[in-house]
């Protein structure tokens, strides 16, 4: 795959920084390096120690990404949402991982989206997961068709610039919900099992925004946005302030009402493309087992 920039400041700069401003780590240029990848300026092949003048021409060759053999290909549809030369937004189903695990090789998304590309025949074959899902939480997921574009929308997550939102369906206490809130507890994995997470001060730092959307007796509905990204955050939150999510069983929710799995959607997706620069935004509605019970709001 090939990137092309003009370099338009008036002082003289290394060419290796001013490839790692266009968001080149390291290893990128030592992949470029040793594995078949090439870097011109104005057309002619220079080492990272040249150095550029205004209105000089970068063009850097990444080599294609052949693919792991360890990620098995499951030829299952996906819904895709949106793509490009650099990304895939797809729609996950509940009940699919997002990746595989040491003992469930496959029937994970990572492993579908393995077997689209492959039919497909792109070039690049590895599988970049950028945002996962718990395998109950249903929605907008993004991969990067390629490490570059991975290693740039990784940059964005850091920043905070990729902004994910969510919906739930919550009981309980959800007469105590005010119309705006946030729920800024610490969390850290619970001593007493493998997977489950709780709220405690000595935990990390973690801060869930919520917004009520409808709301009767029993349900309510909330638009989630998260600042933090710690494991099952939502949930845990939510259970904390005695309203768990319906179908949450991990964290107290109510089981009874049509849904067997956490209530949980990500319902939009806004970033800036990482090379056009272009904001981009997506939306979903709910899943159709919560979208059920919403409409009974």
């Amino acid at each position: 795959m090939e990137f092309q920039w003009t370099y338009d400041q008036a002082d003289t700069l290394l060419l290796r920084t001013f490839l790692k401003r266009q968001g080149i780590s390291k290893k990128l240029l030592a992949k470029i390096k040793f594995q078949g990848g090439k870097i011109y300026v104005n057309n002619k092949e220079k080492n990272v120690l040249f150095s550029l003048k205004s209105h000089d021409k970068v063009t850097v060759v990444i080599p294609d990404e052949k693919g792991h053999d360890t990620l098995l290909a499951d030829d299952v549809p996906i819904e895709i949402v949106f793509e490009d030369d650099h990304l895939l937004i797809v729609n996950k189903p509940p009940g699919v991982a997002s990746i595989p695990a040491q003992y469930h090789p496959t029937g994970t998304m990572a492993n579908r989206v393995k077997a689209y590309y492959v039919k497909q025949g792109y070039k690049n074959q590895v599988v970049h997961v950028v945002t996962r899902l718990d395998k109950d939480t249903s929605g907008l997921m993004l991969f990067a068709k390629h490490g570059f574009a991975h290693a740039k929308l990784d940059q964005e997550l850091q920043k905070k610039t990729l902004i994910k939102k969510y919906q739930a369906l919550v009981s309980g206490k959800i007469a105590a919900l005010s119309e705006h809130g946030q729920i800024n507890l610490p969390i850290l994995r619970d001593r007493t099992s493998l997977i489950k997470r709780k709220t405690d001060e000595s935990g990390q730092s973690a801060l869930t925004e919520y917004w009520l959307s409808e709301r009767n007796k029993q349900i309510a509905l909330v638009d989630i946005q998260l600042h933090t990204g710690r494991t099952h955050q939502i949930r845990v939150h939510f259970s904390a302030v005695e309203c768990p999510l319906l179908g949450d069983e991990l964290y107290g929710g109510r089981m009874d009402l049509g849904i067997t799995r956490q209530a949980l959607h990500c319902c939009a997706l806004s970033f800036k493309h990482p090379f056009t620069g272009e904001m981009l935004a997506f939306s979903l509605p709910l899943a159709k087992d919560m979208e059920i019970i919403a409409k009974e709001l």
